[in-house]
């Protein structure tokens, strides 16, 4: 009799799955059947939008558009601003803005005391600096004006190499270069036989040199006057081999006229892999170009981005030196102002980012260009593996929004290999007893129950114990997701060995933006806050950061991929941290241990913030978390004071926007 039941009870689990199986198969087949129609009709309205914007009467009413939309720019930000006092608000926030942007200009230069005392600094390394410029029929005053930010330098061990490619129509460039060698010893010039183009006109520079570091310097840009100076204290005190500094764009030959100013994070692969962010102005020690070359001419057009990735995996030390000391000029025929003056760049740029791929052993992956720029890369890695995930959600009663986070993970992911612990933690409805029942007999899922007070720590740690996945997921039940391939996005950055959590973009109900990595020293309570908070989703960020993956010191621990090995050795989330920072503090732990934590933009879920503790212990929550923030800044007091290497400390903390940050002391 037992037998017979034991047969009936095997039958009836084995049909359960079956069907479970048949159930994941159509939704897959449909899942892919909805793919390839968005597909087509993105496809057809791409089409549609072109020839629309082609047509003649599309392109003459121009004016007349730009008009409707800048009043209809203007009703939305009055909206959004609200009141009068929130408009002078804005209002003088943009005050400061100008302010804050006008102390990188001519204001940040050194007086003429400055100047004496750095040139009689004495500095324990003697180095000289072969700066590199390639010529071709450059413009008067930008080659003037070039020469002469060298000369200015305040660190005086330079050689200005000038290798000339210029036509014969353009003779006055020799003129000139000649006429400030012979009275500038450090200025070696060679006229050319025949133009070599971008790569082998700074190649023949690079032959020229005598100097230990070597310096790219483009030939209509200017130098900072103390770029030498502070690059060399970074040589002396980090003994730095690679360095790279802040830039700006400016027009109108005038760079207090800046268009953009580029303040940029400390040496961050992943970023650099997908833009080239470090871009002007580099230095590094000869040294680094041993068996190599310089530039490489398959790659004229991002020679730069080629040669950057190269020499900065080789690196011992690579330094950035956050100071605007580099002014890219932008005018009719540069990159500054238009890529399309230069559409070979984009080719170009995928190829150097696809070969160094390759030499760092990856291979089937795959880059595009983004909706912030041409030369902003998507890179999809393929995933080396197939591990199991285990998605730990801890709940506390609200049904709806579990049931909402529960249905997006089964009915849109496109990975399969996964399962869901439910950490059950102290629920009182009978709602919930039932949605247990109803969604416990499902294979991928189980509920497992934590007796005890609320602990955001403590009950993520106990839905860990009871995880089977190589990777843990830990996610909130106050989420949705949006892109079917969330979880694939996550894992390919996952998957590396030099990465530890990895963090997704996540939206508000409105859209705009929640969490796009974390900054330490962020907010009121200066422990961390999330950056491009509450910016809308069309939105591509700061410098397009929005638009492509990043390092980053910390993501959420509402939506958060880490190796279940490396959770484990870290000991879980700090169980000090009840109920904030468990996740910052985490992230920074695998930062102790060398790790990368990553953000990437294309796994993208909604996060309600649905208050799932309750309302009514506003007070005991903000005095926990007060103390917590206490806690947080005691721990991490060192690395606190040395700032988000991931940020910038000419950005205010006071806000989420990358707002400059306006110095003490500046003048008006």
């Amino acid at each position: 009799m037992k037998n017979i039941e034991k047969k009936e009870q095997t039958e009836e689990l084995l049909s359960y799955y079956r069907l479970a199986y048949e159930k994941e198969k159509e939704k897959n087949t449909d899942l892919a059947a909805r793919l390839a129609a968005a597909k087509a009709e993105a496809e057809d309205l791409d089409f549609k939008l072109k020839r629309i914007k082609n047509n003649p009467l599309w392109k003459l009413s121009k004016p007349l558009r730009s008009v409707m939309h800048w009043i209809i720019r203007m009703k939305d930000r009055i909206v959004r601003l609200g009141s009068p006092r929130g408009i002078a608000r804005k209002l003088h926030s943009k005050l400061i803005e100008k302010k804050a942007m006008r102390q990188h200009g001519k204001a940040s230069f050194p007086t003429q005391e400055q100047v004496q005392a750095m040139r009689r600094t004495s500095f324990p390394k003697d180095i000289t600096f072969s700066i590199l410029v390639p010529l071709y029929n450059t413009p008067h005053k930008f080659l003037t004006e070039m020469i002469d930010s060298v000369i200015a330098q305040t660190y005086e061990k330079w050689e200005l190499c000038l290798a000339d490619g210029s036509d014969g129509e353009h003779g006055y460039v020799e003129e000139i270069c000649r006429r400030y060698q012979a009275e500038d010893r450090r200025i070696v010039y060679r006229k050319l036989d025949t133009n070599e183009g971008i790569s082998g006109n700074t190649n023949e520079c690079y032959r020229m040199a005598s100097g230990q570091y070597i310096a790219l310097f483009d030939h209509d840009d200017i130098l900072h006057p103390c770029v030498l100076f502070e690059y060399m204290k970074v040589i002396c005190e980090q003994d730095a081999d690679y360095i790279y500094c802040d830039e700006a764009t400016f027009k109108n030959g005038n760079i207090d006229n800046m268009i953009t100013l580029h303040f940029k994070p400390d040496y961050a692969i992943d970023n650099l892999r997908a833009n080239n962010y470090i871009c002007h102005f580099s230095a590094f020690a000869r040294e680094l170009l041993e068996g190599t070359e310089l530039f490489r001419s398959e790659f004229d057009g991002s020679q730069d981005h080629d040669m950057i990735l190269r020499l900065t995996t080789r690196a011992k030390k690579v330094v950035h030196v956050p100071k605007l000391l580099y002014y890219w000029r932008s005018h009719k025929a540069s990159v500054a102002s238009d890529i399309s003056a230069k559409l070979y760049c984009i080719e170009s740029a995928r190829g150097a980012i696809a070969d160094h791929l390759r030499v760092c052993g990856m291979e089937h992956f795959e880059i595009t260009s983004t909706r912030a720029f041409e030369t902003i890369f998507r890179i999809q890695y393929q995933l080396t593996a197939y591990p199991k995930v285990s998605v730990i959600i801890a709940n506390k009663d609200h049904t709806e929004d579990l049931r909402r986070c529960i249905s997006s993970i089964l009915d849109k992911s496109t990975y399969e290999n996964y399962e869901i612990i439910i950490v059950e933690n102290n629920s009182t409805t009978q709602e919930i007893r039932e949605y247990y029942e109803e969604i416990g007999r499902h294979p991928r899922i189980r509920i497992v129950t934590y007796e005890g007070e609320f602990n955001y720590s403590k009950i993520n740690n106990f839905g860990a114990s009871y995880a089977e996945g190589e990777f843990l997921l830990l996610l909130n039940n106050d989420t949705e997701v949006i892109t079917v391939n969330w979880l694939e996005e996550l894992l390919m950055y996952g998957q590396r060995e030099d990465v530890g959590a990895v963090g997704a973009k996540l939206y508000y109900a409105d859209r705009t933006i929640q969490h796009a990595g974390i900054v330490l020293g962020l907010g009121a309570h200066r422990t961390a806050g999330h950056s491009h908070y509450k910016v809308n989703y069309e939105n591509v960020g700061y410098m397009g950061r929005l638009c492509y993956a990043q390092d980053v010191s910390a993501v959420t621990g509402a939506c958060l991929l880490v190796r279940k090995k490396r959770f484990d050795e870290l000991g879980g989330l700090d169980e000090r941290f009840a109920v904030a920072l468990n996740d910052v503090d985490f992230c920074l732990r695998l930062r102790e241990q060398g790790l990368l934590n990553v953000f990437t933009p294309f796994a993208e879920l909604y996060h309600y913030e649905s208050k799932s503790r309750g309302l009514d212990d506003q007070d005991e929550r903000a005095r926990r978390y007060d103390e917590e923030s206490a806690r947080f800044r005691r721990k991490w007091k060192d690395v606190l004071e040395q700032g988000d290497p991931y940020y910038n400390p000419n950005f205010s903390l006071d806000r989420s926007d990358f707002s400059l940050r306006l110095w003490r002391g500046t003048n008006e």
